[in-house]
């Protein structure tokens, strides 16, 4: 009986305690609900996205596309470069080359690994079936997608490594300081003559110490599993990836410059880093977005650091490109913005 009574007892202590901590409150309950008005109000009244293809040019290209319109299939006219960058980028689902005479079949190219590839190829086909109107099926040819650089797991492990640095920068900093807070050890290390400044900046570098290890076994397990490789410049992908690893210990910093337990920080983390997760294009493009929030969906510094490793390792991009300088100063603004601010604000204790 006695044993039953403690325990009531410290269950209690325990509630008691969530209870008077506001941030924990707010960070299980408030922010779910916000979460949840905010998506509602973003996608309400939306039907579902319009399927997105590719049209070669070619005798039965304009015939295709009136059947393709005519069941609701967005079509954009491609050539075979930009057909390869659209696919790659995810940027249409499929791309559908027209009969080079009536005999000859209509080819599909797009990957089968995506979902949405999937669901296009069927959409696309009983489109062009339903317009051909015979009994006997319109004959077609799928060519799947297998070149590197056009597959889904080439576009998928530079957002992976852009996903992990932002998780390994701010779990690895916001947490570590805040822990630091609630231990008091910010509070010694108060009475002695080391500026905040220097403490900052040394989580901070030594942040960077751990980015070649992170990537490096995610690009080795890529080459070794998928047969993904680096068409860029090593030293550029180097480059873009710690400049995100120091942009996104800055916004930890930020983010821990006044949290005064570690319940408070993980629902701030979670603040920043699950729009991106969803927004920055790590497991499907971000042009699925609607076009006006594509201005700032370009700027968010996950976005940037996934562009700028995507163009090296995909495209080839050479470290002077505007596809790799443009991320660099994104990161480069959020990153000594984010640190000028949470050193102003930052507190010991």
């Amino acid at each position: 009986m006695g044993e039953v009574v403690a325990l009531y007892h410290l269950t209690l202590a325990r509630v008691r305690e969530v209870l008077r901590e506001p941030g924990t409150l707010f960070w299980v309950f408030g922010f779910p609900i916000l979460l949840s008005v905010g998506l509602g109000l973003a996608f309400r009244g939306r039907g579902p996205e319009p399927v997105v293809v590719g049209l070669y040019d070619g005798p039965g290209a304009a015939s295709l596309e009136g059947a393709l319109v005519s069941a609701g299939i967005k079509v954009e006219r491609v050539d075979d470069a930009s057909a390869r960058t659209r696919l790659r980028a995810g940027k249409v689902a499929l791309v559908v080359v027209p009969p080079a005479t009536p005999n000859d079949p209509v080819t599909y190219r797009y990957d089968p690994t995506p979902p949405e590839a999937r669901l296009a190829r069927v959409a696309v086909d009983e489109a062009i079936q339903r317009a051909a109107g015979r009994r006997d099926p319109r004959a077609v040819v799928d060519l799947p997608v297998t070149e590197r650089g056009a597959r889904y797991i080439d576009f998928l492990i530079p957002g992976l490594i852009g996903m992990n640095l932002m998780s390994g920068s701010m779990w690895g900093i916001g947490w570590v300081i805040v822990n630091m807070r609630v231990r008091k050890l910010l509070k010694r290390l108060m009475a002695t003559p080391m500026r905040r400044r220097d403490l900052l900046l040394a989580q901070a570098i030594a942040r960077t110490g751990s980015v070649p290890l992170e990537v490096g076994a995610i690009l080795v397990f890529a080459r070794l599993a998928f047969d993904v490789r680096v068409t860029g410049s090593f030293i550029a992908l180097a480059v873009v990836c710690f400049a995100g690893a120091l942009s996104f210990a800055g916004l930890a910093i930020l983010v821990a410059s006044r949290a005064q337990n570690t319940e408070t920080v993980g629902g701030l983390m979670n603040l920043v880093m699950m729009p991106m997760f969803v927004l920055s294009g790590v497991f499907f493009s971000s042009a699925h977005f609607p076009a006006v929030l594509q201005p700032a969906l370009s700027l968010l510094p996950l976005t940037a650091l996934n562009d700028g490793v995507r163009a090296i390792m995909i495209d080839g991009a050479s470290f002077g490109a505007g596809t790799v300088v443009r991320p660099l100063v994104i990161l480069g603004v959020w990153g000594v913005g984010s640190f000028s601010v949470g050193l102003k604000i930052f507190r010991w204790g």
